[in-house]
């Protein structure tokens, strides 16, 4: 029997792919350090030899923070046109900020999703 067969009580992959957890029992941690997803699994033992996240989290996480921070911008240009230097201190710092804590998360959810739907490379039958 694979490792993948086995039997465990359904857990919501969102909720375990933003906190970072395993999407089979919902306790592992699914990341070694910030981004790097471990091999395996420490708890159930799931190999996360299919997660694949690609460039997904990244293009999700420019597109959200640069709604949120380009129109935060313009609406303090438009109402108070503060100088260009109060734009730096407020904005560098926060599209950084929020960039790296929705990064870990959306990856972490992107996989769990993977695990879930069971997706796959894409293969051409002859």
């Amino acid at each position: 029997m694979s490792s993948d067969e086995a039997h465990y009580p359904p857990v919501d992959a969102v909720s375990v792919g933003l906190r970072g957890r395993c999407p089979r029992c919902g306790e592992g941690a699914m990341f070694d350090g910030f981004l790097t997803v471990k091999p395996v699994c420490g708890t159930c033992g799931l190999d996360y030899g299919f997660a694949d996240a690609g460039d997904g989290p990244a293009v999700f996480v420019i597109l959200i923070i640069g709604f949120v921070v380009l129109g935060s911008a313009l609406w303090l240009e438009v109402n108070y046109s503060p100088a260009l230097w109060v734009h730096m201190l407020l904005w560098i710092p926060l599209a950084t900020l929020l960039s790296l804590t929705l990064l870990r998360g959306l990856k972490g959810l992107m996989i769990a999703l993977q695990y879930r739907n069971k997706a796959a490379e894409g293969q051409i039958d002859k």
